[in-house]
């Protein structure tokens, strides 16, 4: 499929769609401009040069990029401290580190956010046999608390859950991941923390941020988080991150992820940067503004799909808290069609046929389609999902505007006959 084979009825529902955008174009560039003023402050009061793009080898002593660019992502994040590091191979492994930074042996760590989604519970050791190195595997046990009726936090659960003496922290998923449900706004997880502080004022709340930075005005760890964590190849690397993943918040807690990552005793003062350091500087001046491109292309997803009579969430105008959308397409064929669409209008191997497989940390055949610069870069165009009932696809990304209408008007005109 070719970009010259997108229907013609197509380029009609487009123009219908794009116009019903308009008006959360303009909120999304207003918060765009807002975290752009955020980023270059912290970017200007940390004093950064020429000098901090210079890279290291070895052991990755003295290096001021790195150095800088933790200070940078603390102010922009209001951290105490924050770890960014090309050793983190993916958002999960960053996660992890972070759990491990929240209890130890026979404490629990409790999700106010239901099931997380499927790599992490390998990581937690949530099953009846712990994966060797897991948190379960150490004696850290796991407990959650499931999300309302109406898909929100249910504080009252929450509330008594987090007041167990054995709890040590609280996580919370920002995204909706693999769900059913909608992302959490800043307010709803500063309503968790403030949930959780007052039954338990030791534990901590750690956040997942995936897919969530620059989404708005505020972040996490000013509604109360203690810890957040992420991947670079999402939101904060701007599509330049070549690999990576952050962790910030509480000093304390970035030394022991720091621990995690590296060894104890080593933390974060070792771990070259090997030339990378313009990239991730780059890739997070570039963030505010290629995250809103990211979030335009699931808003016209949204309008294409009223267009088709699909349900997907979030609606056109619905707030937005990360920027995954998500697609009820009913049949595994149309999620082919979909993901094969999506491909197809993708810079980078758009002749391949996304076929499911069975991804490392899944319990079912995935479908993924990412023709990327950056392999696995979910800030550029993707779609991807579970092959099981319903048959839900997750479509995010788009470092341009421009290229995510494009992908989405191949994915449209690749199910028309299926629908």
């Amino acid at each position: 499929m070719k970009l010259e084979e997108i229907r013609e009825e197509v380029y009609a529902m487009a123009e219908r769609a794009e116009a019903r955008c308009q008006a959360a174009f303009a909120r999304i560039d207003r918060t765009a401009q807002a975290n752009t003023a955020k980023v270059m402050r912290a970017f200007q009061a940390n004093r950064v040069s020429d000098s901090c793009f210079a890279g290291t080898t070895g052991y990755g002593y003295d290096d001021l990029g790195r150095e800088t660019l933790d200070k940078v992502y603390a102010q922009v994040f209001g951290a105490e401290a924050a770890l960014v590091r090309l050793g983190f191979v993916n958002g999960t492994h960053a996660l992890t580190a972070a759990l491990f930074a929240l209890a130890g042996p026979g404490q629990t760590i409790l999700s106010a956010t239901g099931e997380p989604y499927d790599t992490l519970r390998s990581a937690l050791g949530t099953g009846e046999e712990p994966a060797f190195g897991s948190l379960g595997f150490y004696g850290i046990r796991y407990a959650q608390v499931d999300l309302g009726p109406d898909g929100g936090p249910d504080l009252p659960a929450i509330r008594a859950a987090a007041a167990g003496p054995q709890v040590a922290a609280v996580i919370v998923q920002r995204s909706r991941g693999y769900g059913d449900r909608k992302a959490l706004t800043v307010e709803e997880i500063g309503e968790i923390c403030r949930a959780v502080k007052a039954v338990n004022p030791g534990a901590w709340v750690m956040v997942d941020n995936c897919y969530g930075e620059f989404t708005g005005l505020t972040e996490p760890l000013e509604a109360g988080a203690d810890l957040i964590a992420g991947s670079l190849i999402k939101n904060p690397g701007g599509g330049l991150a070549p690999a990576g993943g952050y962790v910030a918040g509480k000093k304390e807690l970035v030394e022991r992820a720091a621990m995690r990552l590296t060894t104890p005793g080593i933390g974060g003062e070792c771990g070259a940067s090997l030339g990378n350091n313009r990239l991730l500087f780059q890739g997070l001046f570039m963030a505010p503004h290629v995250t809103a491109q990211a979030l335009k292309t699931a808003v016209f997803c949204a309008a294409m799909m009223e267009e088709l009579g699909i349900d997907s969430s979030p609606g056109v105008d619905e707030e937005r808290s990360d920027i995954i959308q998500m697609l009820r397409l009913g049949s595994p064929e149309r999620m082919k069609r979909f993901c094969l669409g999506i491909q197809a209008g993708a810079p980078v191997d758009s002749y391949v046929t996304p076929e499911p497989w069975q991804m490392p940390g899944y319990d079912c055949p995935v479908i993924m389609a990412a023709g990327a610069f950056i392999q696995g870069s979910s800030i550029e165009l993707s779609a991807d999902g579970p092959m099981r009932p319903p048959y839900t696809v997750y479509m995010q990304g788009g470092l341009t505007y421009e290229s995510g209408k494009l992908g989405v008007m191949m994915a449209v005109s690749a199910m028309l006959d299926e629908i």
